[in-house]
């Protein structure tokens, strides 16, 4: 039987213990801590024996993977399902350190149970573990969705009731009587009028956005998993803990391609708002040369006030690299190439209101090298059994400022972290994925270069594509607008601009 499964640290210091028969924290705490002094350096064994149970063990890098059985256990199972619960850490956890067990401790604890029950191994794999825990239910979809449609007819039938009173309100005081009364109100005691306005006032809180409550229990026999609960509580266990002074580290999610884009800080929108983006494509390869690069961008106008919606904006074009500029069909091209001004057509028609309206966009594809805004030289070099890896960074395009730059190295699989020499920034090592980031939070005219160098084992080629992730607030093309003005008088109008400059791909092969 299994009593036991533990992460602890090289002295016995448990991280996570989960105890699948009945056992107190003290009884755990103190197998753990007389775990280190049992071991005996000169074997070569993975389990080690007391007189009332049986250790078996992984080392992982500066942690243990402990499991704790009775002494009439299968040694040979019990090796299996060791391996199972070490292939299961690597799953929630980006390295093997202490700090991140214990952010995923609940995670890890999930995982557990499904691999034993009650002191018995389940029989269960990796994958089938992974799709236990995410408890993707098809029914509670479909339930939601039907819950979704009811509340949708439910407004929509508010919405014609409403009308009804109100018009029957309004045929009232046509005829001079008095507004009649309906149920639930009393017939008499409350007008017509009070009656719709509370019945109006109703349907238009109904309206406001809310947090959407827990869905109420349906009146027919439902197996939906109600997924939202078990996050409730754990919240209220952790706002119990830190009553109780206990410091509770921030859980951190789980990063994806779009988690490195980093959030712009909200700005001062004016009620003429301009949203400038720009989104890069390039390929370069790794002994240098371009091999394509494509850029676009796009002016989008937001008007949110009726006033200026007879505008003309004038556009600052100062790129000299030749980009193709395209306004939207129904802006006055002619005024566009003559005064670098965009206007509608007919003067007389108005833009779209609380609408993003694309007005002019431009496309920018090159082969140049010298376009390159940041140029990146990986340079691996075999070194016996290990590969000694430069990589370095050179900002071409001095004029932009480049936030939250993340360079992602690829590395061999199977042969542990990489040693890092030297760095400038700070660098992420992501086990799980076998990858390498380079993070720096600004590359400017200031801080145009710098290098990382670290050695690993593996071949040139393993360190392959280099790919680069960064946002800017200044775009590429230097295309802005610099003025707005109204079509009537030609007066000035006060307007917000928000520039976004974003990657789309950006390998080296």
């Amino acid at each position: 039987v299994l009593l036991a499964a533990a992460v602890c640290t090289k002295a016995g210091k448990a991280i996570v213990s989960r105890q699948f028969v009945e056992m107190t924290r003290t009884r755990i705490e103190g197998l753990l801590a007389a775990f280190p002094k049992l071991m005996n350096t000169g074997k070569q064994h993975t389990f080690v024996e007391t007189e009332s149970v049986r250790y078996v063990y992984q080392p992982m890098e500066k942690l243990y993977m402990v499991l704790i059985t009775t002494k009439n256990s299968n040694i040979l199972e019990d090796l299996e399902t060791l391996r199972l619960f070490s292939r299961v850490i690597p799953e929630y956890c980006r390295a093997l350190e202490e700090n991140e067990i214990s952010e995923h401790c609940f995670d890890l604890i999930f995982a557990f149970d499904e691999i034993v029950a009650l002191g018995y191994r389940e029989n269960v794999n990796l994958a089938q573990i992974r799709t236990f825990t995410e408890m993707d239910s098809h029914e509670e979809k479909v339930f939601r969705a039907v819950r979704e449609t009811q509340e949708r007819e439910a407004k929509a039938e508010m919405r014609r009731k409403a009308k009804e009173l109100q018009q029957a309100r309004r045929d009232a005081e046509r005829q001079g009587k008095k507004a009649p009364g309906f149920g639930g109100f009393g017939s008499s005691a409350v007008s017509g009028g009070t009656t719709t306005a509370m019945i109006t006032e109703t349907i238009m809180e109904t309206e406001k956005p809310k947090v959407a409550p827990a869905p109420a229990r349906p009146s027919g026999p439902s197996k939906a998993l109600k997924l939202g609960a078990k996050g409730k509580e754990v919240d209220n266990f952790v706002d119990k803990l830190k009553s109780e002074g206990e410091n509770i580290m921030t859980s951190v999610g789980k990063r994806s391609a779009e988690a490195a884009k980093v959030l712009v800080p909200p700005i001062n929108m004016e009620s003429v708002h301009m949203k400038i983006e720009e989104k890069i494509s390039l390929t370069c390869g790794r002994d240098g040369g371009l091999q394509n690069m494509e850029l676009h961008g796009m002016i989008m106008l937001h008007i949110s006030d009726e006033k200026f919606a007879r505008i003309r904006l004038l556009v600052e074009n100062e790129d000299k690299r030749g980009v193709q500029l395209q306004t939207h069909p129904n802006v006055d091209k002619k005024l566009f190439t003559t005064e670098s001004q965009i206007g509608l057509k007919n003067p007389e028609k108005s833009f779209p209101i609380n609408s993003d309206v694309g007005v002019l966009k431009w496309r920018l594809q090159t082969t140049e090298e010298s376009f390159i805004p940041l140029t990146i030289n990986c340079w691996p070099s075999e070194s016996g059994n290990s590969c000694d890896v430069n990589i370095e960074y050179e900002l071409q395009e001095e004029s932009l400022e480049l936030n939250d730059v993340i360079i992602t190295i690829p590395l061999p699989s199977g042969v542990g972290a990489p040693v890092i020499g030297e760095i400038d920034g700070e660098y992420r090592h992501d086990s799980r994925r076998n990858l390498l980031e380079w993070c720096l939070p600004v590359i400017d005219a200031k801080n145009k270069s710098g290098s990382l160098e670290f050695s690993i084992a593996g071949q040139p080629n393993d360190f392959f594509p280099v790919q680069v992730s960064f946002i800017s607030k200044k775009n590429y093309c230097n295309i802005q607008v610099t003025k707005v003005t109204q079509v009537d008088g030609n007066s000035p109008v006060r307007f917000s601009t928000e520039t976004t400059f974003l990657v789309d791909k950006y390998e080296i092969l």
